[in-house]
């Protein structure tokens, strides 16, 4: 489901600790129209000058940590949903300091990179579930894509909550705990590849001549174009490059040198790459 399919969502009390970037995207998302969070949103944040800017925001209350000791466990009280949202090395802290005010259905949910469904379960109560969460940053534009991996006291029906938590922003995927980390490597640091991709193309663009502005332009909307083509047609995208591609043609040319550059096994190490580095700060 995404932001695209007009549908109505109502979601109860959510807590957000930490109001980074992706915290923002997907209070983004709950602040749509067609989104109702029944007893409001509570965000915190470190300091009281970005807790203001959520002054005005309908249905938003914030705190700011450096002004009040106790705006996380205030921010909990009677939530829900209590989103994790700070540095992974604050989770424990964190935690440690909201445990007592959780409310006793509460669900956890983390957004923090590398931090263990047991590592939190372990520091909150029993009757608390945990779910963590692997967000990606096109969540900003409600185009995320974001994998979720219940802990072992999350219900069903807690995983149906998160998941409708984040389709607010995207596409949801459900995968063990153990696939975690490998999904990061490809939705959570795939936005990477693609800009790096993008990059390398302007310059090949600027190279045969093109301004560039000409050269951005004619390849951000390249690729805007074929994404969006892939998502109308719902084909495989093996088959429009295959409509693309003419026989003996230019095209077939360059994908001959593209397909010769052993493209797969080069995303199969780069991904490796990253799934080894994932794991080894899952170690500390």
């Amino acid at each position: 489901m995404t932001t695209t399919e007009a549908r109505t969502t109502t979601l109860p009390t959510i807590a957000f600790l930490g109001a980074g970037s992706m915290a923002g995207a997907i209070l983004n998302g709950l602040l749509s129209p067609v989104v109702s969070v029944t007893g409001g949103i509570r965000v915190t944040s470190r300091t009281a000058e970005k807790a203001a800017g959520f002054a005005e925001t309908a249905g938003v209350t914030a705190f700011a940590t450096e002004s009040r000791a106790d705006a996380n466990r205030e921010a909990v009280r009677g939530a829900k949903l209590v989103v994790l949202a700070v540095k992974p090395y604050l989770v424990p802290e964190v935690l440690a300091d909201v445990a007592g005010d959780l409310e006793p259905d509460a669900v956890v949910v983390s957004v923090a990179a590398g931090v263990t469904v047991a590592t939190m379960e372990a520091a909150v109560p029993a009757s608390v579930a945990v779910i963590r969460t692997m967000p990606n940053t096109p969540a900003q534009v409600g185009r995320g894509v974001t994998g979720v991996s219940a802990g072992s006291r999350a219900s069903e029906a807690d995983v149906a909550l998160v998941r409708e938590l984040f389709e607010t922003v995207g596409a949801v995927v459900e995968v063990p705990e153990s696939q975690l980390d490998a999904l990061s490597t490809i939705s959570g640091s795939g936005p990477a590849y693609v800009f790096l991709l993008i990059e390398e193309f302007v310059k090949t663009a600027i190279a045969k001549g093109f301004s560039a502005e000409q050269a951005t332009l004619l390849v951000e909307q390249t690729f805007l174009g074929a994404s969006e083509l892939l998502a109308a047609t719902g084909e495989d995208p093996a088959e429009l490059r295959r409509r693309v591609t003419s026989p003996k043609g230019t095209t077939e040319k360059a994908v001959e040198v593209l397909q010769g550059a052993s493209l797969s096994t080069l995303f199969d190490r780069a991904t490796d790459a990253a799934l080894a580095r994932a794991q080894e700060l899952a170690k500390g």
